[in-house]
């Protein structure tokens, strides 16, 4: 098979060829026909993970079909079409898992990173990250609901907001452009915030019923003239727009960071009290979330914007994605 690995931090990537992996017992092998390209492939291809090695073929995004299925596995088939996301797999015995959150699995694996994933022909997974993906959806859009997708979903769903609530999703970008599909399919009164003016018409298109450059207006200001905000997704990476949404809270309201930024977030302890407000963390999800979001996009025609590249353009569609230049997920077919 053909395979794009980082065979050290900060190296370019190289096209090589190998052996197609059998799955272990537990496994299944998945033919690749898409993976997206995440900014969190970044600790693959710069290193600073804690215990990655080398070489290494990144890659958490894997939408394909299971062409192989390793021993004791039951519940998947040669031809069923899934996808594997950030979360690849745990241990089912630790505190976490005992008590069914796989997700804070204290040895849980991750897709691309501790052990190889799709930037590949071939790929072998723990049975336990797959999720099921609807005939519906095409190979390619799939690939990024398994981590912005899922990501947007799971926090949304999990938050206190419910259908006519104030709800705001902070960037329109990557994460940005779905969260607003999904909080518009949800039901909520959806704000989009952006520092881009000329996003407007894209933002209406995704279903946002209000839209606020922040370049030109304060946002929390706009949030509480709108009656405050529920929730604020916070999907850009970027410290003072996090905390510059702080003061749009409405009572009980809370910002859902999900786009991490590189330097600490302030936020006026003042404003928090007054309204019982709260600044949180969402990450991802597990291979039953990720499924959940495949079917609720399919149900309600939620798809990513994507560009797509072959797998020998893999540096590339890479630098496309580091740069902030891609509109604004991309996507490999090996």
């Amino acid at each position: 098979m053909q395979a794009a690995v980082v065979p050290e931090p900060g190296a370019e990537f190289e096209i090589v060829e190998r052996e197609i992996p059998d799955p272990e017992p537990g496994e299944v092998r998945v033919a690749v026909e898409a993976c997206g390209i995440c900014h969190s492939d970044a600790f693959v291809k710069s290193g600073g993970y804690p215990g990655l090695s080398y070489p290494r073929i990144p890659g958490h995004e894997i939408a394909g079909q299971i062409d192989a299925v390793g021993a004791d596995v039951d519940d998947w088939s040669v031809g069923d079409r899934v996808g594997v996301g950030w979360h690849g797999g745990h241990c089912f015995t630790c505190e976490p898992c005992r008590r069914g959150d796989f997700l804070q699995c204290e040895n849980g694996e991750v897709t691309g990173i501790t052990y190889d994933g799709g930037y590949a022909e071939y790929a072998t997974v723990p049975a336990e990250a797959v999720a099921a993906v609807p005939d519906e959806l095409d190979a390619v859009d799939a690939a990024p609901l398994l981590c912005a997708g899922v990501t947007t979903y799971n926090a949304l769903r999990n938050s206190d907001a419910r259908p006519g609530d104030l709800v705001a999703v902070q960037g329109v970008g990557g994460l940005g452009h779905l969260g607003i599909q999904y909080a518009h399919a949800a039901g909520f009164e959806t704000v989009a915030l952006s520092t881009s003016g000329d996003k407007e018409s894209l933002a209406r298109e995704l279903g946002a019923d209000h839209f606020v450059d922040v370049t030109e207006t304060d946002p929390a200001e706009r949030l509480q003239d709108l009656g405050g905000a529920s929730v604020v997704l916070a999907t850009a990476p970027a410290s003072d727009a996090i905390s510059s949404v702080v003061g749009g809270l409405g009572i009980d309201g809370s910002v859902v960071v999900v786009g991490v930024p590189g330097e600490p977030v302030s936020v006026d302890a003042q404003q928090l009290v007054g309204t019982r407000g709260s600044v949180s963390g969402w990450a991802s999800g597990h291979a039953r979330d990720s499924q959940d979001t495949l079917e609720f996009s399919s149900l309600r025609d939620i798809t990513p914007e994507i560009e797509t590249f072959p797998l020998d353009e893999v540096e590339t569609a890479y630098d496309r994605m580091i740069d902030n230049e891609a509109r604004f997920r991309v996507v490999l077919e090996p």
